[in-house]
C-alpha cells in the first residue's frame, strides 16, 4: 500500500462489512419467528423496525464512509431500499429522483450531503435528490431549519470545518470527496432551505 492510502475509509469499509452479516442474520431470525406465529405484537414490530434501520444505516455508512471503488456502480433498487428502510425512524422525507444505477463515488457525495442535511433538520422536512446532466442537485426544505454556519460556511468554499466532532464528520468528508472527484461544490442557504450542487 502507498503512503496516501485512505486508512480511515478502509476501516469504515471493514466495520460495515463485519456488522452487516450479524445484523442481517438477526433480521432473518425475526422473519423465521414471524412465520411460526410464535412472536407477534408491538414489541416484535419495534425489534423488526430497529433491525431494518440498523441494516439501512450500515449500508448508508458503507457508501458514505467506506472506500469508494472508482468503477463500482450501485443499483437503483439498492439505493431505494436503503432510503426506504431509513424512512420509518426519520423525521425527514427523502425523494430520490435519479434513474438507474449510480457510480459509487458520486453516490458517496450524495449520501454525505444527505447526512449533512439531516444534521441541519432536527424538526424534519423534505430532501430531494436529482441529477441535472452530469451534475447533481440536492435540496433540503424545512420550516425550522438549523443550518450551522460554522459548518456550512467552510463547506460552501470547499473547505473542511475546524474542530469537527464525530457526529459531524460528514461535513469534513463532503468537501474532501468533491475535491477527489474534481467537482466544484456549490452551497446556497435561505432561512428554510439548503441547496447543494456538485
Amino acid at each position: 500500500m502507498s503512503d496516501n492510502t485512505d486508512f480511515s475509509a478502509l476501516v469504515g469499509s471493514r466495520i460495515c462489512h463485519d456488522l452487516i452479516s450479524p445484523v442481517g442474520a438477526i433480521g432473518n431470525g425475526l422473519e423465521l419467528l414471524s412465520l411460526t406465529g410464535d412472536a407477534k405484537g408491538p414489541e416484535m414490530e419495534m425489534i423488526e423496525d430497529s433491525v431494518k434501520n440498523a441494516n439501512a444505516r450500515i449500508r448508508l455508512f458503507r457508501v458514505a464512509f467506506g472506500q469508494p471503488g472508482d468503477e463500482q456502480m450501485v443499483g437503483a433498487q439498492e439505493i431505494q431500499s436503503i432510503l426506504a428502510d431509513l424512512a420509518p425512524s426519520s423525521r425527514v422525507e427523502t425523494f430520490w429522483e435519479v434513474e438507474g444505477a449510480v457510480a459509487r463515488p458520486e453516490l458517496r457525495l450524495a449520501f454525505l450531503t444527505l447526512m449533512c442535511f439531516e444534521a441541519s433538520m432536527p424538526f424534519g422536512g423534505t430532501i430531494s435528490i436529482a441529477k441535472e446532466g452530469a451534475g447533481w442537485y440536492l435540496l433540503a426544505e424545512s420550516e425550522k431549519l438549523r443550518a450551522d454556519t460554522e459548518l456550512w460556511g467552510p463547506v460552501s468554499h470547499g473547505e473542511v470545518p475546524e474542530g469537527l466532532v464525530p457526529a459531524k464528520v460528514q461535513f469534513g468528508l463532503l468537501p474532501q470527496g468533491a475535491k477527489l472527484l474534481g467537482r466544484p461544490l456549490s452551497v446556497s442557504m435561505t432561512d428554510m432551505s439548503l441547496e447543494v450542487r456538485f
